[in-house]
């Protein structure tokens, strides 16, 4: 198969693994959510502040230097919460500057400003800011704090307009009116943020579990790999190494019984890298795979006939080795339970499309359905490895022989 690319590799990098805290990651959408917030705050806060703004000038003729003093202590902390708003850095500081400050201001207001309503209709430029100190609360506090500023701004503002007013009838009913509007008004927005801000820490929160268990299934899946390529190797080339060097009663039975050994030592050393164990991933040729076999035949020193059928057939390097692994041990298989009685390869190419390999003898055979979980010369050797190059296995075996059938072809 084609080599991964390295920006598929990179993405799964930053996948976090199971039990690591990313901040960043795990808070995606709860920093998005603050985000949204903040711009709407800023926008519906700008429209509320240009109001108060146009009728704190209009009444800056008849303002004394305490009046200005207020208007700067009010506008200035609402003017660095606008923009940090905007600009998204530093909103929960400058929010909650501003709703303290103008707490203070507005509780300060009858004694600081020497200004007494003329009527109930009539009022200050600081009264049209009383929302605006609440969601700079949402934005700046914890939910307590925040519940605190809904319910305490408003009855701060219906105590300042009474003085205003010096307690009288007309006051109390526009200023009840008033205070009840504001407090439903700010119990809202409160309600509102809390529930924003819940729905995306449930997403964020859904997203990590759901990253945890993707992370771990992967790590299971790829032990599972390592230990599966790790028995399939073991049993390949260590033991069929041992067995033959047992079996070596020859010149040329040692001979090969070293070669065996040091291929197995030599895939051994190699485990740490796939590429170096699999091989390269050039194209292989039905060719190529014809060669591999008649070798694997030489070096267990069996004898049978490897046709080749259709055409050229090519395949990546990786699943070509595969292939030749797997009907490796179908022939190993062959010689040691059927004594290699009718020993039959055939390897057909189907051009680009893949190459198929099939094993045969006259054997007695054996039931394939009770082969035991700890056999790895089948599960392993064969169907897991075949599996592991997107490749088929099928073995098919009656008391009439047995026959192994190795697919790879191009999905």
């Amino acid at each position: 198969m084609p080599a991964e690319p390295l920006s598929i590799r990179d993405a799964w990098s930053k996948i976090p693994s199971p039990g690591s805290t990313e901040t960043a990651f795990e808070r995606f959408t709860g920093t998005r959510m603050e985000r949204i917030l903040a711009i709407v705050v800023a926008i519906g806060s700008t429209a509320l502040a240009a109001q108060a703004l146009i009728a704190a000038v209009h009444g800056l003729s008849h303002a004394d230097a305490a009046h200005i003093v207020m208007l700067v202590v009010v506008f200035a902390p609402l003017a660095a919460m606008l923009v940090a708003c905007l600009v998204g850095r530093g909103v929960r500081t400058f929010s909650g500057l501003f709703a303290v400050a103008y707490v203070l201001a507005l509780a300060a207001w009858p004694t600081v400003v020497d200004q007494a309503d003329k009527s109930a209709g009539d009022q200050p430029w600081i009264f049209f800011l009383v929302n605006v100190g609440v969601v700079a609360a949402m934005l700046a506090f914890p939910l307590r704090l925040q519940f605190v500023w809904a319910v305490g701004v408003p009855f701060v503002y219906g105590y300042v307009r009474l003085v205003q007013g010096g307690f009288s009838r007309e006051f109390w009913v526009t200023t009840a009116f008033d205070v009840s509007f504001t407090l439903i008004l700010g119990v809202v927005i409160i309600s509102l943020g809390w529930m924003f801000r819940s729905v995306a820490a449930g997403v964020d929160e859904a997203r990590g579990q759901a990253v945890a268990s993707y992370s771990t299934a992967a790590a299971t899946a790829a032990a599972e790999e390592e230990r599966v390529a790790m028995s399939a190797l073991m049993h390949d080339s260590v033991l069929a190494a041992l067995i033959a060097a047992e079996r070596a009663d020859n010149e040329r039975a040692k001979e090969l019984a070293v070669a065996m050994a040091r291929e197995a030592l030599t895939r051994l050393a190699n485990t740490e890298a796939a590429v170096a164990q699999e091989g390269s991933d050039e194209p292989v040729g039905a060719a190529q795979i014809v060669v591999e076999l008649r070798r694997a035949l030489s070096e267990l020193g069996a004898d049978a006939i490897v046709e080749e059928r259709g055409g050229v057939g090519l395949i990546p390097g990786r699943a070509a080795r595969a292939l030749v692994l797997a009907a490796r041990q179908a022939i190993g298989n062959a010689v040691t339970h059927a004594n290699g009685r009718g020993l039959h390869i055939i390897v057909e190419g189907h051009g680009d499309e893949g190459i198929g390999v099939t094993i045969s003898d006259t054997g007695p055979g054996f039931d394939v359905g009770a082969i035991g979980a700890d056999r790895l010369g089948i599960r392993a050797s064969i169907f897991a490895r075949m599996a592991g190059v997107a490749g088929t296995a099928d073995i098919r075996s009656d008391e009439h022989g047995t026959t192994v059938t190795l697919v790879w072809e191009r999905s």
